[in-house]
Order: C-alpha cells, then structure tokens, then sequence
C-alpha cells in the first residue's frame, strides 16, 4: 500500500480520521457559537466564545479541505490538520476555559494556539508543491 493509500483507507493520518475529526470539531464550533448568542450574558466571555468558534469553526472547515487535497495528491497536507486541530484545542479552548471561568493566566496559552493555526497554513503551503507533478 503506497503512502497516498494509508493516507486515504487507514492509520491516524487517514481522510476517513482527519474528516471525521473537522466533523466534530465543526460541530462543537457551532453549538459554543450558539450558546455565545443566546445563553450567556457577560459580554466578555461571549466575545471569547465567539472569537474560539469562529477560528474553530474556519479550521474545521481547513482541515476537512485538507481531507480532501489528499485526494488529488497532495498527501503532505496530511500533516496540516495536526496542527490546525491542535490550535484549536489551544486557541480556542483557552478562549473557552476563561469564558467559564478559568483564571485570567490561560490566555497566555491562546498565542501558543495561533503559531500552530501558522504552521498549518505553511505545511499546505508547502503541500501544494505536489499538485499537478504527477501528470
């Protein structure tokens, strides 16, 4: 099996996980924005729910497209959802944690999230070079 077809059918690197993981991570964006615009009233800790889901949300979606560049060959982009999904536990979940009351020193750990969210976009970047190489 050549490593595009482990990438595809299995291992924790396959689209099958990395789509299945967007999912959940697309899911859980939506229901913290939600809950942001109708069920919390201090406007601080709606803002920080609002700020995760929305980069949770734009990264759901980033490492969903990742999924599927692997399809037409660019099977480096298997590696940018590790790091997408890993600023988001950061970025987003230090946002979360402090919107519910965790102390004030969990936002040092949000920039932390932010450098992963640009190491992903690089990894794509450098991803893309295997598009169209193998015609």
């Amino acid at each position: 099996m050549s490593r595009i077809d482990t990438a595809a059918h299995g291992g924790p690197w396959s689209r099958r996980n990395w789509m299945t993981l967007a999912a959940l991570s697309g899911f859980v964006s939506v229901a913290v924005g939600a809950f942001a615009a109708h069920g919390v009233q201090d406007p601080k800790a709606a803002d920080w729910l609002r700020l995760g889901a929305q980069y949770g949300f734009m990264h759901a979606a980033a490492t969903f497209a990742c999924a599927l560049f692997m399809e037409i060959g660019g099977r480096r982009a298997r590696l940018a959802p590790a790091f997408f999904l890993s600023g988001t536990v950061f970025f987003s979940g230090s946002l979360y944690a402090m919107a519910f009351g965790a102390p004030r020193w969990f936002g040092a750990i949000t920039p932390l999230g932010g450098l992963l969210f640009l190491i992903g976009w690089a990894v794509l970047a450098w991803a893309a070079r295997d598009i169209d190489r193998r015609a």
